[in-house]
């Protein structure tokens, strides 16, 4: 092509974020009934959207028109009042958790800088990273998915700018220690704390924004909130980095209907609640019903991990699709081997369903 040379050298290596399968998708592959496929790859609420943010969205769909406010300040407002922290510590985006993280590389990652990155975890760190002209280091996990200060800050230099910490993590579920973190929030670098399952977790690492001038907690509302589809995300953030976030977010970045989803679901407290039940007992139903036929790992998140060895992931994700059962084949997770596969937590029945449909492959 003759104008390939003009991208940016750094874009060339990027592999292509791999998404979770759609039904639409694997009815086609396979030609079943999309009414009979149970999509448990993706990590999104079974329960749906609150009723409430479905009738804003309604209400507000003759104004989209209109340009909406720059600075989102009633959803701001509205997050600050679920949260407990006030306006000038939120930044939001229109493009989920990724846009926030998006918008953060603007402000911190120069060409050829470094971004620290524990694995396997959410890919997009590393394509985020270079993207924008950084380069990933990465640190291997221990045997439990856990994470060490040690083995970050042996990564660590002067070219440092990041350091990235899922937690709970995506794909193996566990959650860093708030001992951890602290630890490694001496280091001379921004930390970005990935909450997007913090919801589900026995606690939230938020309350370190009043002590730390380098740590951003992020979080989304694709997951309990119900709004996959909107492209909702917010970051607690010191109040010095708001401001700065501000100058470089794309203008209008959250529109009208995201902007009315968003604050009606923040006030639903009874879906909020409906939810979070649903995945505690679903954790405990599917860990039951799947530890005598494989090993289930630990999980404080929406879904779980598996180790189907010495069978593959891909061997046994294939045979649940033609079931029409959709979960998450974890080989394309840097570091994460051939042998792992994440389930969401469905609903009762749905993880009833996954349960036999395992028995009788594995």
């Amino acid at each position: 092509m003759r104008f390939e040379k003009l991208l940016r050298p750094s874009v060339r290596g990027i592999k292509e974020y791999v998404p979770g399968k759609s039904i639409e998708e694997i009815a086609l592959r396979y030609g079943l009934d999309p009414a009979c496929i149970i999509k448990l790859g993706s990590n999104e609420n079974p329960l749906g959207p609150s009723p409430r943010a479905v009738a804003a969205i309604k209400e507000k769909a003759g104004k989209v028109h209109l340009y909406p406010p720059s600075d989102a300040f009633e959803l701001r407002k509205a997050i600050s009042e679920f949260t407990g922290y006030p306006e000038s510590n939120i930044v939001v985006s229109g493009n989920g958790m990724d846009g926030i993280l998006d918008t953060m590389m603007r402000l911190f990652m120069p060409h050829g800088a470094e971004a620290v990155i524990p694995i396997p975890t959410f890919s997009y760190y590393e394509i985020s990273t270079l993207a924008n002209g950084g380069k990933p280091v990465f640190v291997e996990r221990d045997r439990d998915f856990n994470v060490k200060p040690e083995a970050i800050f042996d990564k660590v230099n002067s070219n440092t700018r990041m350091i990235f910490l899922c937690s709970p993590n995506n794909p193996s579920g566990n959650a860093v220690s708030e001992k951890e973190v602290r630890k490694i929030l001496d280091a001379d670098a921004i930390v970005f704390v990935d909450e997007a399952y913090a919801d589900f977790a026995k606690s939230s690492l938020n309350s370190l924004i009043r002590e730390y001038d380098n740590l951003i907690t992020g979080h989304t509302f694709s997951k309990l909130f119900g709004l996959a589809g909107m492209r909702l995300g917010y970051a607690l953030v010191p109040e010095w980095l708001a401001k700065e976030y501000m100058k470089v977010m794309t203008p209008f970045s959250v529109d009208v209907l995201s902007l009315a989803a968003g604050i009606a679901a923040l006030g639903d407290k009874d879906h909020l609640r409906r939810s979070i039940e649903m995945v505690r007992k679903g954790r405990i139903q599917l860990a039951g019903g799947l530890g005598s036929l494989c090993q289930v790992y630990p999980s404080e998140a929406n879904f779980i991990m598996i180790d189907v060895a010495p069978r593959t992931a891909g061997e046994v994700s294939e045979s649940l699709l033609q079931k029409g059962i959709i979960v998450r084949d974890c080989t394309s997770f840097r570091g994460a081997g051939n042998s792992l596969i994440r389930i969401t937590v469905g609903t009762e029945e749905q993880n009833k369903r996954v349960i036999e449909a395992l028995r009788s492959v594995l």
